[in-house]
């Protein structure tokens, strides 16, 4: 059976067949980084990761880029007020994303890139837009010419006279058409800029990510991604921007997640319910986060509240307990073939299931399911007086299988960073010269623990990951 992915394009969902076979290129709209990311931003950073781990699982070799905006109005506005350069405050915030993500289970993209890195390919593609006649320059300013593109709204299914009626020329714009949208803006005094055939400025927005996929994906990608707030005007955009100078089609398959709600309420600075994801980690642990984000399908729209994750928690626990026990009695099992097959067979019907679930637009609520419902048959297959090796090992590595794909830990124990375990090495240095025998093997003993192997070598001591 083909995956299925919901297109936001067409409003169905499709059978997907990447443009070359077992590769998918996907492009996911990542942050802006003037301040640490919120709950909002944590959704789609887990949901698309969560795409891209099991279109691995199913073979798929994935190009998985995301970006990080690092120049615009509010990363100005934050530089200006804590007295510290763009690129400074750019920095500190990428970092605290990796952090923050990373504890939430989320690997890397293959590349990330950064606009202020990209700077030359952004200008040239603004260049060539104003050359076929798509974009025009105004008093340092460059505009896209919106009625210029026939498609324009096709993929947020507005007609170009919709959105006009509630578009407006704001006091001190330069543009033709209330439509228009800026690709290069003018640099104000003190502002950051960049030179460029129309002076010195900065791009817009929409641009950024249009020549960014180009640069590192092609013309065209299979899938591009963000939250559903970007579908207008940002998505729109960007199909505007790149079919206009390629010709071809840009993405061929949209996809969006649904928003999420603080207590039943939209998410906003002005309810003071802004919830950022640091502030979250202090309190709880990150796989509840990601375990509540992927209990509901991302399409649909998601309430957090204290009460939910609490139960959420309890419910993670409850499958990483059967797991553990499932482990515990694998010491005491014997191999009892004439009695596996009914029991065999279960799991690989949850297997079967699970992968049924996903198939359909990755649906991880679902998926969930089927994981709670190999907990409940795991602890009844434990009732038994007598359990086989064999079966004991197909839960537990199915237990396993499920976990890595949704990009969830079944330990409880708290891995350590490389900072740590290092700083932890060199603090047992120091007492085995201080002779402090004693503390030295404790820290071993704490490092051995977390499952970190030393090595004594010519060079001093090495670790790795056992």
């Amino acid at each position: 059976m083909a995956i299925q992915i919901y297109n936001t394009l067409t409003r169905s969902k499709e059978d997907f067949n990447p443009l070359e076979k077992g590769k998918v290129k996907m492009y996911v709209c990542g942050p802006t980084v003037y301040n640490y990311i919120h709950i909002g931003n944590a959704r789609p950073a887990i949901v698309f990761d969560t795409v891209r781990r099991y279109l691995e699982y199913r073979g798929y070799d994935v190009q998985y880029v995301s970006n990080f905006t690092d120049v615009d109005d509010k990363l100005i506005k934050a530089a200006n007020e804590l007295g510290d350069e763009v690129p400074v405050i750019a920095d500190r915030f990428i970092q605290a994303y990796f952090e923050d993500v990373e504890a939430l289970g989320c690997k890397r993209a293959t590349i990330h890139p950064r606009v202020t890195e990209n700077m030359d390919i952004i200008i040239d593609f603004i260049a060539a837009l104003v050359e076929k006649g798509f974009a025009y320059e105004s008093n340092g300013d460059v505009y896209y010419h919106t009625r210029s593109f026939d498609d324009y709204g096709k993929l947020s299914h507005q007609s170009i006279d919709e959105l006009r009626s509630g578009a407006r020329i704001a006091v001190g714009e330069k543009k033709q058409d209330s439509l228009d949208f800026a690709l290069w803006k003018n640099a104000k005094e003190g502002e950051i800029s960049w030179d460029s055939p129309w002076g010195k400025g900065r791009p817009g927005w929409h641009i950024e990510c249009s020549a960014m996929v180009k640069k590192y994906l092609g013309d065209t990608i299979d899938i591009h991604a963000g939250g559903q707030d970007l579908t207008f005007p940002h998505h729109e955009n960007e199909i505007a921007q790149s079919e206009a100078l390629t010709g071809e089609t840009f993405a061929r398959y949209w996809m969006h997640n649904g928003y999420i709600n603080i207590d039943n309420e939209k998410m906003s600075k002005s309810l003071g319910n802004f919830i950022t994801v640091n502030d979250i980690l202090k309190i709880h642990d990150p796989q509840v986060l990601r375990f509540f984000m992927l209990s509901v399908h991302y399409r649909n729209p998601i309430n957090y509240s204290e009460e939910v994750l609490e139960n959420t928690r309890a419910g993670l626990e409850r499958i990483r307990t059967s797991y553990e026990n499932l482990q515990h009695r694998l010491a005491s099992s014997t191999d009892l073939t004439d009695t596996n097959d009914n029991w065999l067979g279960k799991v690989t019907e949850l297997h079967e299931q699970f992968v049924t679930d996903m198939d359909d637009d990755f649906n991880t609520a679902n998926g969930i399911s089927v994981l709670f419902e190999l907990a409940k048959q795991a602890n009844y297959y434990l009732l038994e007086k007598t359990t086989s090796v064999a079966v004991i090992r197909a839960f537990l590595k199915e237990f396993e299988e499920l976990f890595s794909v949704l990009g969830l830990s079944l330990s409880t124990k708290k891995e350590l960073l490389d900072d740590e375990i290092e700083a932890l090495i060199e603090k047992r240095n120091q007492a085995r010269k201080a002779r402090n025998f004693q503390l030295a093997d404790e820290i071993r003993d704490q490092l051995k623990a977390m499952n970190i192997i030393l090595e004594d070598t010519a060079q001093g001591i090495r670790w790795k990951r056992g």
